[in-house]
């Protein structure tokens, strides 16, 4: 039963009522395909409904989450208790001389073409990152030898005290995989990005390039959240995974792909504990075989089922 079905009613008050949704299933928004229902899921379109949300559940002690896009993210099968915020509406994007603005919910493949259009380098190699930006602030996201720090001039956050500060590239403190952002728990609500004016054409042949190199190399076929595991230092996950022989290993409808071992895939119909399953016994195996830990890149948040 839906314990916060009450406190839904405060929403209908700055929410329109296809903003609100009522114990939607978490699967539908998320790039695994897995995961149960959420109580409350809303779709803001301003920033003020942003900042009143979080307001509205800190006041009342109800738990919330922020997501974008849900594709590194990993929804467990009993759901999400309390309110799941989805920024995916806010994607403005605008070019200001050599600087990209975008709102968190603007996609980073969206946010490269703008880029290539404008004949501005540095933003290639997230072309095929499948996230937001929102996201990709606040896990430092990268590929390819590239990353956010790398070109991230500045972004605008919901602070922990409810304020909208705007915070630099220093105070960002971007690690691999990291940020102040995730530290803090703060929400990115905007970035601004610093390229170089570029030539055209040696930009799209590097975006075709990369793209090809992860169609070729990635199982994106199938349901995932991406790279499963963070890389851990002086090894290469994948390599690990496949010589421990679990190239395709499978729990239920869950596994290792073949295409690329650092990828747990979702064959179709998966739960998520199939999932967390396949993700616990390589950790094991690979902590036998090498001594080695490997930490998930993927976010997992929710509950178990009963």
């Amino acid at each position: 039963m839906n314990q916060y079905m009450e406190f839904s009613k405060l929403f209908y008050e700055f929410y329109s009522e296809d903003e609100i949704e009522i114990d939607s299933l978490m699967s539908e928004h998320i790039y695994f395909k897995v995961g149960g229902p959420v109580d409350i899921l809303l779709n803001p379109n301003n920033t003020g409904q942003i900042v009143k949300t979080i307001a509205l559940c800190k006041e009342h002690k109800v738990p919330y989450f922020i997501i974008g896009n849900g594709s590194n993210l990993l929804v467990k099968d009993g759901g999400i208790r309390g309110v799941v915020i989805k920024l995916c509406k806010l994607n403005n994007i605008s070019v200001n001389d050599t600087e990209i603005y975008a709102e968190c919910g603007a996609l980073l493949a969206d946010v490269s073409k703008v880029a290539l259009k404008n004949s501005l380098t540095g933003f290639e190699f997230a072309c095929g990152i499948p996230g937001s930006i929102g996201g990709a602030v606040y896990m430092n996201a990268g590929a390819y030898d590239g990353e956010i720090s790398f070109i991230i001039k500045e972004a605008t956050v919901v602070n922990d005290k409810n304020e909208i500060i705007t915070l630099s590239k220093e105070e960002l403190a971007l690690g691999y995989r990291t940020s102040a952002v995730m530290t803090h728990g703060y929400v990115v609500l905007s970035a601004t990005f610093a390229l170089k004016n570029g030539d055209y054409d040696t930009i799209k042949a590097r975006v075709d390039h990369l793209t090809k190199r992860r169609e070729d190399s990635q199982p994106l076929e199938y349901p995932s959240a991406g790279s499963t595991f963070k890389r851990p230092e002086g090894y290469f996950v994948g390599k690990l995974i496949q010589d421990s022989g679990l190239k395709g290993f499978t729990m239920g409808r869950a596994g290792v792909s073949e295409k690329h071992s650092g990828f747990i895939i979702n064959r179709g119909g998966a739960t998520a504990t199939e999932v967390l399953e396949v993700i616990a016994y390589v950790q094991k195996v690979i902590k036998e075989n090498y001594g080695v830990d490997l930490h998930t890149e993927v976010r997992i948040i929710g509950e178990e089922k009963e």
